[in-house]
Formats: C-alpha cells, sequence, structure tokens
C-alpha cells in the first residue's frame, strides 16, 4: 500500500474515531464529576466552542480539497483550540474534579487533531509545502474533492459524532442551563 494511502487510512479509520471516542469519555467523566452542579454553563459553552473549533475544520476537509487555504484555517482552529483549552481549565479547575482518566482523554484530545493535522500535511505536503513557501504554489481556494471520500465513511463517521459527540454535549448544556440557578454567581 503505497504511503498516502496508509497515511489517509489512518486518519480516517484510526485517529478520528480515536477522537470521537475521547470526546464521548469526555463527556461521561463530566456527567460522573456533575458539571452542571460545579463549573456550569460556562464551561459547558466552552466545550462547544473547543468542539466547533476544531471540528470543523475537520468537517471541511471531508467535502473540500485539502489546500493551503484549508491548513492555514486548521492551523488558526488548533492554536486558538488551545487557547480555549487553557480558558476551559482555568474555569473548571477550581470548580471541579479532574479526575486523572479524565486528564489522560484530554491529552488524547488536544494531541489527535495535531496529529490529524501532521498526517494530513503529509499527504498533501505540497500544499502544507507552499503555505509557507510563497512561491505562488498555494491554492487558496475552496472546491468540492474530486476524489470525495465513500459515502458510508461519510454517513458512518457524521451519524457517530452526531450519536457520540453532538447528542451528548447538547444534553450537557442544556443540562448545566437548567441547573444554572442552583450555581453560585460567579459560575
Amino acid at each position: 500500500m503505497p504511503l498516502p494511502e496508509l497515511l489517509t487510512n489512518a486518519i480516517l479509520y484510526v485517529f478520528i474515531p480515536l477522537w470521537v471516542l475521547a470526546g464521548f469519555c469526555d463527556w461521561l467523566f463530566h456527567r460522573h464529576t456533575g458539571i452542571s452542579h460545579t463549573a456550569g454553563v460556562r464551561e459547558s459553552a466552552l466545550h462547544l466552542l473547543m468542539l466547533a473549533e476544531v471540528g470543523l475544520p475537520l468537517l471541511a476537509a471531508l467535502f473540500v480539497e485539502v489546500n493551503a487555504l484549508l491548513f492555514a484555517v486548521m492551523i488558526v482552529a488548533l492554536l486558538l483550540h488551545e487557547a480555549t483549552v487553557l480558558w476551559d481549565l482555568r474555569h473548571a479547575a477550581p470548580r471541579r474534579t479532574i479526575l486523572p482518566g479524565e486528564q489522560i482523554v484530554h491529552s488524547f484530545q488536544e494531541l489527535v487533531p495535531l496529529i490529524l493535522l501532521t498526517l494530513l500535511a503529509f499527504v498533501h505536503w505540497d500544499q502544507f509545502r507552499a503555505l509557507f513557501a510563497f512561491d505562488g504554489s498555494a491554492r487558496f481556494v475552496v472546491e468540492w474533492k474530486r476524489d470525495p471520500l465513500p459515502t458510508g465513511y461519510v454517513a458512518g463517521l457524521l451519524g457517530g459524532a452526531t450519536l457520540f459527540i453532538a447528542l451528548p454535549y447538547a444534553e450537557e448544556f442544556w443540562r448545566c442551563w437548567r441547573d444554572r440557578r442552583s450555581l453560585p454567581a460567579d459560575h
């Protein structure tokens, strides 16, 4: 199997599912430690922000050509995500217990997007390099994938992400919103 195909398979069938699994495990920890009665709506909203920061570029990569524009968006999104992680931890750490297992899950949630970006850069090295080369070879356009991913894969991923990420985190936000009156004013 050629290396680009091997790396693409690692992205699609190892690291993206691992990232979804880590997100679901994190939600389970939030539920276990009573986020709605501790860190509340603000922390839950930060979780939704982090999901959007890294989820939207990943979603784009499923449907549009990977080029310098998408790499630029992914890099900025990853940096924003890390800043939001710090914001989240500063808010959550004094308000609720962050168990060792949750901390390990957070490691996966932070590293997997970086691994995905790195592997994608290897697969599309010409456009990743072009982003920094300033030689005119970088493409900054949005265009649908010429070789779309298999429909079954995309449907399965979107279904899994909805079931294990979108719905649980929407439930978390709803639960935190519902219980917000029971928290002190600084939450």
